[in-house]
């Protein structure tokens, strides 16, 4: 099917005032979609009788979110409220709350991650990594319920599914159901802080390294693990994935150690993880006890990074919104992005490293052969979409609608 976006608006290049860039300019466009890709980008294109027209209405088009960090397997969300308990042992007391808490949220868990998913599709993503609990209790249920949850939306989503020991791989004694949900479907395999989880960093990360070569899945693993210690686990993976000739995409999910890293020690680890092509997923943790890693210094350096929720609420935290707006809000006021052209290009973060204008000013999206996925935003740039968290009202993926927002716009937070 034709589809044709009608009077939405394109980032075409920065403004100047002497050297500086002091705003973006955009222009009115109508773009023609067939079999999913952008097939023609002009001022104006005739309404044919066969297309489905999609009314801009004037909005900026912006490429859909990524969201790379997500458990839609284990939520409170669209349940009752309940807040956390205290952590005591740090990660162990959630892997012992897990061992009670997830058999009983199974009956519910099916329905939660639906509506999970629905939220963050009207936030904006068009793909969803989700992370699942690979346990002795629950033992794969989680992996069926996650792919066939995410199968419902293959329509409208694409997604990875990450196997995930969150209970530790060698402490829980989970390598068969490791196996088990690689021939179920799973597309990466995971692991969690070898040195605190199963206090033997070697020996684990090689099991999830077999695992996947044997298996030719991806990684994605979550280390928390900080400082000194951290950083041995990151050289410890790469030393193996280098022993084993790893070709397959590889993650490393919070990545906390490169927080308190400085000089030599985070130079070399930047340019090994560059080189070994990782990339880093963050949710951008703020607060006295969670340094935020360095996400512009890894850019810049040659690393991915990517940006995730994590949860919306769970029994890990209540904060998690599914707005990726509004994290790409704290990122860039974390890191103290106030001017056009930095908070622009922040949105790399959030799109798989798309942004309309690259970074010499240059409109590089959408171009013909893009895959169709994008958001109509009530917003006059990307800048002012991501400081002042402009609403989206329509988000396209594979050239469809797959959600629209049913509200009148007024150039909200401007």
């Amino acid at each position: 099917m034709k589809r044709l976006i009608k009077h939405a608006q394109l980032e075409t290049g920065y403004q100047y005032d002497n050297d500086f860039i002091v705003g973006t300019t955009i222009a009115p466009f109508d773009i023609l979609i067939e079999d999913g890709q952008f097939k023609q980008i002009a001022p104006m294109i005739e309404i044919e009788p066969d297309m489905e027209v999609i009314e801009a209405n004037g909005q900026l088009l912006l490429p859909s979110f990524r969201e790379m960090h997500i458990h839609i397997d284990k939520t409170y969300f669209s349940g009752e409220w309940k807040a956390p308990i205290p952590i005591t042992k740090g990660i162990l007391t959630r892997i012992e709350e897990e061992q009670t808490l997830l058999p009983k949220q199974l009956p519910f868990a099916k329905e939660r991650a639906t509506k999970m998913v629905q939220h963050l599709i009207a936030h904006g993503h068009t793909h969803i990594r989700s992370h699942c609990n690979v346990d002795p209790q629950i033992g794969t249920k989680h992996i069926d319920i996650t792919i066939e949850v995410l199968e419902s939306f293959k329509e409208q989503i694409t997604y990875d599914i990450v196997a995930f020991p969150q209970h530790g791989l060698l402490r829980s004694a989970v390598e068969p159901l490791m196996r088990e949900a690689m021939e179920k479907g799973a597309t990466h395999v995971g692991g969690v802080d070898p040195a605190i989880v199963d206090r033997a960093t070697h020996q684990s990360l090689e099991t999830m390294i077999q695992i996947a070569k044997d298996y030719d899945k991806h990684i994605d693993i979550h280390l928390h693990d900080r400082d000194t210690l951290g950083e041995h686990e990151f050289h410890v993976m790469m030393d193996l994935l280098e022993k084993h000739d790893f070709k397959n995409n590889v993650t490393i999910s919070h990545a906390i150690a490169l927080s308190d890293l400085q000089g030599e020690p985070l130079e070399k680890l930047t340019k090994r993880l560059a080189s070994f092509n990782i990339d880093v997923t963050t949710t951008v943790p703020i607060g006295q006890n969670r340094s935020t890693i360095p996400i512009p210094y890894l850019y810049e350096n040659g690393v991915h990074v990517s940006v995730g929720h994590d949860s919306l609420t769970d029994h890990w935290s209540p904060f998690g919104t599914g707005d990726t707006i509004q994290k790409l809000n704290v990122l860039i006021e974390r890191f103290k992005f106030i001017d056009e052209y930095r908070i622009s290009q922040s949105l790399k973060y959030a799109t798989g490293g798309i942004t309309p204008l690259n970074a010499e000013g240059q409109q590089v999206w959408p171009k013909a052969g893009d895959a169709a996925n994008a958001l109509l935003v009530d917003a006059v740039s990307s800048a002012h979409t991501i400081a002042r968290m402009c609403p989206i009202t329509t988000v396209i993926s594979k050239g469809a609608v797959i959600h629209q927002e049913n509200v009148e716009l007024k150039g909200a937070y401007r």
